[in-house]
């Protein structure tokens, strides 16, 4: 539906952004009168303007605003030791325990590989999910690996120049050493690949095999502080930036990008 419908049709636009918890009625018919709302793209500054929360895309200050309460969006540490799925057809540990808290049924955006942990999103809005998830949509992503040596400034330079794979070249968008000690470095990689165990293979590459792998960024989400194995809804902010990001790539995945089938995968299991 249109912005522009007629009276008797749609939900006022006030009580929407009242509804999605974006402000209260009257400080909502503000942000309309300022023309930070947008309708589908459009700045709305009509207060009478009525949409159907089911159809039309809002955001607020180029924000996105989830309209519709039923959708839940969790980050998980994942820990080592288990499989990114909802059932594993196999007996591992796999994503269920880390579900029970929602009553809605919640799939993984992406995989982690079994033995990398960190930043997963879990979520029962497929749409985002799929978009996350799209061939030529490359989510950056930023992960910490313990490896093996003495990594050096030159070894870093070549991360971020290139490197050549079995199936291709790749090149980190950045990499910094965060520690050198006890034989062993701290690495930090930034890529938007998805390729298979792809930090795991570019380390092995350079010569400095990982030693322990954990994702600590997924787009504009950050693991913070959440301890390993725990789980949490997103706050307003991360979700608005993650709804933001995927209507982004819902309009136009950008082109060139590396192949990213399965949004966010360190490697299979």
């Amino acid at each position: 539906m249109d912005h522009n419908a007629s009276a008797d049709e749609g939900i006022r636009l006030q009580k929407v952004l009242a509804n999605a918890g974006v402000a209260s009625r009257r400080a909502s018919e503000e942000l309309i009168v300022q023309g930070r709302v947008r309708v589908n793209g459009r700045v709305v500054t009509e207060l009478g303007s009525r949409i159907d929360p089911e159809r039309d895309l809002v955001d607020v200050d180029g924000t996105a605003v989830q309209l519709d309460a039923s959708k839940r969006y969790v980050m998980l540490n994942k820990p080592t030791g288990v499989v990114s799925s909802m059932k594993d057809d196999r007996g591992r540990k796999d994503l269920r325990a880390f579900t029970r808290d929602w009553p809605e049924r919640l799939f993984n955006v992406g995989r982690l590989d079994a033995d990398t942990s960190g930043l997963l999103v879990l979520t029962n809005d497929g749409e985002l999910a799929q978009v996350l998830a799209h061939p030529s949509f490359g989510v950056t992503k930023v992960y910490i690996a313990k490896v093996k040596g003495t990594v050096t400034p030159q070894t870093i330079a070549k991360l971020t120049r290139g490197i050549e794979l079995e199936d291709g070249p790749i090149h980190a968008d950045k990499a910094r050493l965060l520690d050198t000690s006890g034989g062993s470095s701290l690495v930090e990689l930034t890529l938007h690949s998805g390729r298979n165990r792809i930090v795991r293979r570019m380390m092995a590459e350079v010569g400095h095999p990982v030693v322990e792998l954990v994702r600590r960024q997924f787009g504009p989400l950050h693991l913070g502080t959440l301890p390993v194995g725990r789980a949490r809804e997103l706050t307003k902010v991360e979700l608005g930036a993650l709804l933001t990001l995927s209507r982004q790539g819902s309009d136009a995945p950008p082109a060139g990008v590396e192949r990213d089938s399965d949004a966010d995968q360190e490697g299979t299991p």
